[in-house]
């Protein structure tokens, strides 16, 4: 374990209160000193970037002061379980540069155990099964401020009771039709203890299990006993479950002694402007084909946000600058973007690319002459070293990087104006052709050969610098701009319209056609490495990328330009 001074130096934050809880029961020598937490995912979907914050505590927490952590799934409802959920979570973990060892349960590795302390409650008289139905069950609870009504049945025998469980789990019985409760107290204060439910009939086949159990645990059940089955010291989770707490003590008490008894510690949640974190609707989104599945660019699922080309550093980052508290907060996404582009500035390799190009005729450059540029990889890092790019007599540039009468402080190209084209030349425009509708076909420039980097003439200033790619040599590609999914601040909020109307219906556009410098041709298929198309924005090759069709999602824009159009 850690000692005073290790954790003081491991980093230069102090602890935030989940830390200093851990701390100090380290310091007290709870549990003989040892330190265990755990990650509990519902192999149900795909996790988000709300998990990531969640994985970040139980991981980090176990990391910084020596401790270990474990994977288990809480695996306890087969009818919304895949393994493909399950190789996923791995994934993602495995992705946020966490790793959990041998360490990987399941909540259905404790079913036998959890079955026998089940009916050992039943023998108590501390358990009973209920006939009625979810909604006469609902009906029964009372209210905070009146106390519920005991069930009818409530009274059976423990001989009965366990006879009718037992019966429950042969499969006797349809889904639906019983459920086992725990016997407290219809009185309570505390609604969660008003004769909870603890087992349910479910005849759908379990992915690890198969048809051994017809009865599964309610996750109050099994968390708190799992916890305990594999020594887990501090069971971290967000502020949801505060007001479960006393019913996980309640049931590990059944198992816990003084000696060892796990302990839950809740922080709020990660929510974020501009999207939505319930793992339903996130659901109803890809079913539904208004997303192009879990890992679609636009979707806050780690996979997508690893899609569309965002660093684990960067997500790790986010998590430590919006911190843990007591509090319920509403994070602003553009918090996020920032911590995306801090990271990718300082890794990404710049490129040329051109979006919407138009062609430049250097009339006074030699025709058939081919001359080569060198690019720095990247300015912030100067060990990622260069690369060349081709310099001809025709070129693209961005056709909005002219104007035939432009405004005042206009400082790219225009007639008779001077730009240097980035890494190259200072080139003045002479002159345009255009189509029969007026639309500019080509813009034809001179070159000043003396302005070329490290000739005298270099140190010439213009106003303006351009990105281009050479004509011959460009490459084609299709780029995949993503913007926020929802066009509305707080989707949650808006109660009184269905989420899927607040989609923003400019999330994803296609551009197709545009031009890169060939460096990409060989680079562009690496799924998930980082470029920065030079005045443009951040890109990352798509996993459909391929060397006869490259595919560049926009990771982010080099600013944030959203929240000034929506306040205009």
């Amino acid at each position: 374990m850690a000692t005073e001074e290790e954790k003081s130096t491991q980093d230069n934050r102090p602890l935030n209160f989940v830390e200093q809880i851990v701390w100090d029961d380290l310091q007290a020598g709870k549990n003989g000193g040892r330190l265990n937490t755990r990650f509990p995912p519902e192999p149900n979907g795909y996790l988000h970037i709300g998990h990531a914050k969640a994985i970040c505590m139980d991981f980090g927490v176990a990391e910084k002061f020596g401790g270990t952590c474990n994977l288990r799934f809480d695996d306890t409802n087969p009818v919304k379980e895949d393994v493909e959920y399950v190789d996923a979570i791995r994934d993602d973990i495995h992705w946020l540069g966490f790793d959990w060892g041998d360490r990987e349960y399941y909540a259905s590795d404790y079913f036998p155990k959890l079955y026998d302390l089940a009916c050992r409650l039943i023998r108590e008289g501390k358990a009973y099964v209920d006939d009625q139905t979810s909604e006469q069950i609902a009906e029964q609870k009372g209210t905070p401020t009146e106390p519920g009504k005991e069930s009818p049945y409530r009274n059976r025998t423990p001989e009965e009771n366990l006879d009718l469980f037992q019966r429950m789990n042969a499969g006797e019985f349809p889904d639906g039709s019983r459920v086992l409760r725990a016997k407290i107290d219809m009185a309570s204060p505390n609604m969660h203890f008003r004769d909870p439910i603890m087992y349910r009939i479910i005849s759908t086949p379990h992915h690890r299990t198969g048809t051994t159990w017809r009865v599964y645990p309610m996750y109050d059940f099994a968390h708190g006993q799992s916890d305990y089955f594999e020594g887990v010291t501090h069971s971290i989770c967000t502020l949801e479950f505060e007001v479960h707490r006393p019913l996980y003590e309640y049931f590990v008490k059944e198992l816990a002694d003084e000696s060892y008894c796990p302990r839950q510690i809740e922080f709020n949640r990660l929510n974020l402007t501009y999207t939505v974190m319930s793992k339903r609707k996130l659901l109803q989104l890809v079913k539904e084909g208004l997303v192009a599945g879990w890992d679609d660019p636009r979707m806050p699922t780690i996979s997508g946000l690893r899609r569309r080309g965002f660093t684990p550093r960067s997500v790790r980052n986010f998590v430590d600058k919006i911190g843990y508290t007591k509090y319920e907060a509403l994070n602003s996404i553009a918090l996020l973007e920032h911590a995306v582009r801090e990271d990718l500035n300082a890794v990404a390799t710049r490129v040329m690319a051109v979006m919407n190009p138009v062609k430049v005729v250097i009339t006074n450059y030699p025709e058939g002459q081919v001359e080569m540029v060198e690019l720095e990889n990247n300015p912030e890092d100067p060990t990622t070293g260069t690369h060349q790019m081709p310099f001809s007599r025709e070129l693209y540039i961005e056709r909005e990087d002219f104007m035939e009468n432009p405004p005042k402080k206009f400082f790219r190209l225009a007639p008779d104006g001077e730009v240097r084209l980035k890494g190259a030349y200072i080139v003045k425009c002479t002159g345009v052709k255009k189509d029969a509708d007026g639309n500019i076909e080509e813009i034809y420039c001179t070159y000043d050969p003396e302005t070329r980097s490290g000739l005298p003439g270099s140190m010439r200033k213009v106003k303006g610098t351009l990105h281009w790619v050479s004509a011959p040599h460009a490459v084609d590609a299709t780029a995949r701009l993503y913007d926020r999914l929802f066009s509305v601040e707080n989707p949650a909020a808006e109660t009184e319209r269905d989420f899927r109307e607040l989609l923003n219906t400019d999330s994803l556009k296609v551009v197709e056609g545009i031009k890169v410098e060939p460096f990409l041709a060989e680079h562009g298929v690496e799924a998930g490495r980082p470029f920065q198309f030079q005045r443009i924005g951040y890109f990352t090759p798509d996993l459909d990328s391929t060397p006869q069709h490259l595919i560049f999602n926009r990771t982010i824009a080099l600013k944030d330009s959203w929240e000034k159009e929506q306040k205009k």
